[in-house]
């Protein structure tokens, strides 16, 4: 339960459980995230740095200006602030076995979509998993990286990353995918051209009602994001997935998420890995055909 005296007269700016509640409901609404009551600090802390970048002085004067004011880029810097982006190269490894085996049964060229970029490093997993499939550092593979974050996209879209975040690779990988710096940039490792060439960056909100997404694809990847949305906001996003998949298109989720309990439209078929289910193969398939008449 928040608690109105928590932190009391230590925090700079007062926080009321209404500021808390109107924060929940604002990027439930944009952003489909739930936000649960254990996040107080964690709201505090970030809108309190939005408060202190514009020169607000309450919650509520920043809140009443977001709304009222209706301004894009902060709209988008409020929903930055309440992002958490948790990621790593190879993250969840056993996911990347299956999509190299997968890549290699398909026609070309092959789409991917990873639905949830962060600053990179999961499409980034995704272009040298494919680069070792097809034994090539131009496999027929394009990848889609979108993320609902535009600071984290800029990231990704540069390629370039303490040492630290690629030293738990093997030696083959680092001198296979990336340029070690040197001079101002030591420290640094920098994505090779060609595996930057694979992927478009984009910024995409999956609650937005269109999504710049046409062409069906041969991979989906929403791994760790389901978890910020509740069910039926869950079942809506799964839902629109499934025009986008090709027949026999692979959908990876997260390691603490269960499609099963949202969605009939997917069947299990390894360790959070899915397929469509057979009424919605069926109804692709048929879709696909249409298409080609």
């Amino acid at each position: 339960m928040f608690k109105k005296e928590q932190h009391g007269e230590s925090r700079e700016f007062n926080f009321t459980a209404q500021d808390f509640a109107r924060v929940r409901h604002l990027i439930y609404r944009h952003a489909g995230i739930s936000l649960s009551e254990a996040k107080s600090d964690m709201v505090y802390s970030r809108i309190g740095r939005r408060l202190r970048a514009l020169g607000a002085t309450t919650f509520k004067e920043y809140l009443d200006n977001l709304e009222s004011q209706n301004d894009a880029s902060e709209w988008e810097a409020f929903t930055n602030a309440l992002t958490t982006n948790l990621t790593s190269f190879f993250r969840e490894e056993h996911h990347f076995p299956i999509l190299s085996d997968h890549l290699l049964t398909l026609k070309k060229p092959i789409r991917i979509w990873c639905s949830a970029a962060s600053t990179g490093e999961e499409p980034y997993t995704i272009a040298m998993t494919a680069c070792e499939a097809f034994g090539s550092l131009t496999p027929p593979v394009e990848i889609i990286a979108t993320d609902i974050d535009t600071n984290v996209l800029t990231t990704a879209a540069r390629g370039i990353y303490p040492y630290d975040r690629v030293s738990k690779l093997s030696e083959a990988r680092r001198k296979r995918f990336f340029l070690k710096g040197s001079g101002p940039n030591q420290g640094s490792v920098a994505v090779k051209k060609e595996l930057k060439a694979m992927i478009t960056f984009s910024q995409l909100n999956l609650l937005d009602e269109q999504w710049a997404l046409h062409e069906p694809f041969d991979a989906i990847f929403c791994r760790n994001v389901m978890i910020y949305f509740d069910k039926p906001t869950q079942s809506k996003i799964l839902s629109r997935f499934v025009p986008l998949m090709k027949p026999h298109a692979l959908l990876f989720a997260g390691h603490s998420e269960n499609f099963l309990y949202v969605s009939d439209a997917f069947h299990l078929k390894g360790k959070t890995v899915y397929t469509l289910a057979d009424s919605n193969h069926t109804k692709r398939s048929g879709l696909a055909k249409e298409r080609t008449i």
